[in-house]
């Protein structure tokens, strides 16, 4: 399992874009960027806060959130 790198808000919203997400300018507050999904039979709201450093666990929030695993992430990141 690959250990995840340190990112910043620009690389989690690069990966997003890249995985299908688009940008939901009603959605975010503040400092926080919004992007929704339609998956299947649901739709996917993933919140992003504006850092350049943004703490693991946030980010393991986030991959939750879009439905991503670690190795999709980390892979979405180099390509």
């Amino acid at each position: 399992m690959p250990r995840l790198p340190i990112v910043s808000q620009k690389e989690i919203i690069r990966v997003l874009q890249k995985a299908g997400f688009e940008y939901a300018p009603k959605r975010g507050k503040g400092s926080h960027a919004a992007f929704v999904k339609m998956d299947k039979d649901k739709t996917r709201l993933v919140i992003v806060p504006d850092r350049k450093e943004i703490p693991k666990g946030t980010l393991l929030a986030i991959l939750d959130q879009a439905g991503l695993t670690k190795e999709e992430f980390v892979k979405m990141l180099k390509g």
